[in-house]
């Protein structure tokens, strides 16, 4: 049994700690939010009142938090979780955020004698209660091999991308896929409608055709061929279209960095983008299906 700090008890954090409640682990969590904080106490983590604290005499400190500068912030504070735990402690962050960041926090790690991984998720709100995540981990082989027990608690599956920043590198590209790729399906169904093609056999076809792709056969963005998937739910995320948004614009700065032509990737970012700022950034990412039907001609 391993004694946990978790930082970050939201809609994916919360779950996740659970998952290692059950798994026997000791965890220690921090959070801003008190429903965070009253729902992770309710599945049994020990609810401490600073993140330094959850830090302090852990084996693995674990972070699940909104953005890069925020990572950074919490770690190098004076009052953060670097300088309350002691050396040898392994840091996993498994926030979705720049590579430049990731990087920097391997580095601030490294120079506490602290062991690294950045391991961004896949999977959504569902994965991380199920316990079925895919990780992505970067770092080490060292820190990779004490951390993969941890991230076992919480996921499916999960693969060492390579040394520091590339579990962020694999997550933005994966995303960014996914992004396209949703439009793409999206963009399909509002033309059979047009085309008074029936959605299910448009399904049937696809789904075992070329067209085949996870957000047709696992997240179809239309009510009706995939019963698990958020359009049967009202659209409830799931994996809300802002943080869609939020990807694809981290794909787009490490484009733009890199000198990377990535024209799909830049319209998907701006559909997206026009999506959320109509309101709609917290309805699951799929819902952009009803943004292209309503700007469609009627059938």
């Amino acid at each position: 049994m391993a004694r946990i700090g978790f930082i970050g008890l939201g809609n994916m954090g919360g779950p996740m700690a659970a998952n290692l409640v059950r798994a026997g682990h000791a965890v220690l969590g921090f959070d801003t939010v008190p429903a965070a904080r009253e729902a992770a106490a309710a599945a049994g983590v020990t609810i401490v009142e600073l993140a330094a604290e959850a830090a302090r005499d852990a084996d693995a400190v674990i972070t699940m938090l909104p953005s890069g500068p925020i990572v950074r912030a919490v770690y190098e504070a004076a009052d953060g979780i670097l300088p309350a735990a002691r050396a040898g402690t392994l840091f996993i962050d498994c926030s979705t955020i720049d590579v430049d960041s990731a990087r920097a926090a391997h580095a601030m790690a490294a120079g506490r004698g602290m062991l690294a991984l950045d391991a961004p998720v896949s999977g959504g709100v569902g994965g991380a209660s199920a316990g079925t995540l895919t990780f992505m981990a970067g770092g080490s082989a060292e820190a990779f091999e004490r951390g993969e027990p941890l991230l076992a608690a919480m996921g499916r599956r999960i693969v060492h991308c390579g040394g520091a920043g590339a579990g962020q590198a694999a997550k933005i590209c994966n995303n960014m896929i996914l992004g396209i790729s949703m439009i793409a399906v999206s963009e399909a169904f509002a033309l059979a409608d047009r085309l008074g093609l029936d959605r299910q056999k448009l399904f049937d076809v696809a789904s075992t055709a070329s067209g085949q792709c996870w957000s047709l056969t696992s997240y179809c963005p239309v009510p009706g061929p995939v019963p698990a998937s958020p359009a049967n739910h009202e659209y409830r995320p799931g994996f809300a279209a802002a943080l869609m948004l939020k990807d694809l614009g981290l794909a787009m700065e490490a484009a733009a960095a890199t000198g990377t032509e990535t024209a799909l990737g830049r319209h998907a970012r701006d559909i997206y983008a026009a999506f959320a700022e109509s309101g709609h950034g917290g309805e699951d990412f799929s819902a952009i299906f009803r943004a292209i039907s309503a700007a469609s001609k009627p059938a």
